[in-house]
């Protein structure tokens, strides 16, 4: 081959080798994290905490790429409103799956966060939308009710958090046949079993000067520990197997020691 045209060979190989990779690349499966601030990605400066999609994302191999658009302090309204759903909608394709959980800022009626709150009734209103928007992408999507608090009444029992959330996220899954994982229940039943004590791990519970950055402690429980987001990420891969859903297959194969 002449010199002349090696360079632009050289160059043409290159492109269409990218161009091939990028097409394979586009062609994998999703999966979309769509919640709040219990599911969301946290950087260094907010460490230890985590939300339960961080450690999640572990748990698949590199044959499905995983999206985390949860955010905080966001509901199934405010996520619409500040056009945070419309984006996801526009990349989905079939195959693709989204895991949406919301009810911690929907059931709080701030006067400071007005936008954020939506009845039990707007919430499945909402939520439809979620839901017929993804099946007429052909993706697939998995409900999972909102993760518990670590709250006690004043016998000591473990409250059961956002109850009428929960109960619509149950209804919604019979009304649209769509596959539910109950994360409430099983992160409630989790943190009961720990007991009052040892659960605090699970969550930004810290006594003082535990850690430098809350020289004072921190009680904070609603939001997870790395520790309490990979408990909580182990508890949704639990329910996708016990449900058997198509996800499984993209888990990642267990290790055997040669």
């Amino acid at each position: 081959m002449k010199t002349k045209y090696i360079i632009p060979f050289i160059i043409l190989t290159f492109l269409s080798t990218f161009l091939v990779a990028q097409t394979t690349a586009s062609k994998k499966p999703k999966i979309y994290l769509v919640g709040d601030s219990t599911m969301c990605l946290y950087d260094e400066s907010r460490f230890p905490q985590e939300g339960w999609g961080m450690p999640f994302s572990n748990f698949f191999d590199n044959s499905i790429e995983i999206e985390n658009h949860a955010k905080g302090g966001r509901s199934t309204k405010s996520f619409l409103d500040e056009n945070r759903w419309q984006p996801i909608v526009d990349s989905l394709k079939t195959g693709d799956f989204v895991l949406i959980q919301f009810g911690h800022n929907d059931s709080a009626n701030s006067k400071d966060h007005p936008n954020r709150y939506a009845s039990p009734e707007d919430y499945k209103k909402y939520m439809g939308k979620y839901i017929n928007e993804t099946r007429a992408k052909g993706a697939t999507i998995i409900l999972i009710t909102p993760v518990t608090q670590r709250k006690y009444d004043s016998n000591g029992e473990l409250i059961k958090s956002h109850k009428e959330y929960c109960d619509a996220v149950i209804e919604l899954g019979t009304e649209y046949n769509v596959p539910v994982i109950d994360l409430n229940t099983k992160s409630h039943e989790l943190v009961k079993k720990m007991g009052p004590e040892f659960s605090k791990n699970l969550y930004m519970i810290f006594e003082p000067n535990e850690l430098p950055r809350f020289p004072k402690g921190f009680n904070d429980t609603t939001h997870f520990s790395e520790f309490g987001a990979r408990k909580m990420a182990e508890l949704v891969l639990q329910g996708i197997r016990e449900l058997n859903l198509d996800l499984v297959n993209y888990v990642v194969k267990p290790y055997f020691k040669q």
